[in-house]
């Protein structure tokens, strides 16, 4: 497959768990328009991790993405209780 691959390892907040699970709910339904889409999502055992595995058609899509005001809004609207989350981009092996 083409494209960019990236993992994002997404840790809930501690002061507003379920507010970081409504966001990325709703991140995440972001993706397509910008040509990204969620190969897998899973959490973990405990309920305080997400792992989401993403395709992107182009990085800039990515950059898109981010840059997105939809997404940076809601974002900005959970201050301190957002989920941080580290991406890390892949390639098939």
């Amino acid at each position: 497959m083409s494209g960019l691959l990236l993992v994002a390892l997404v840790e809930f907040s501690l002061d507003d768990p379920e507010g970081s699970r409504r966001y990325e709910d709703t991140a995440l339904a972001l993706l397509g328009r910008h040509g990204g889409r969620v190969e897998r999502r899973l959490r973990s055992t405990d309920g305080w991790t997400e792992v989401h595995l993403l395709r992107f058609d182009s990085r800039a899509g990515w950059e898109a993405f981010q840059a997105d005001p939809e997404r940076r809004a809601l974002r900005a609207a959970l201050g301190d209780a957002a989920p941080t989350a580290r991406v890390i981009e892949m390639r098939d092996v």
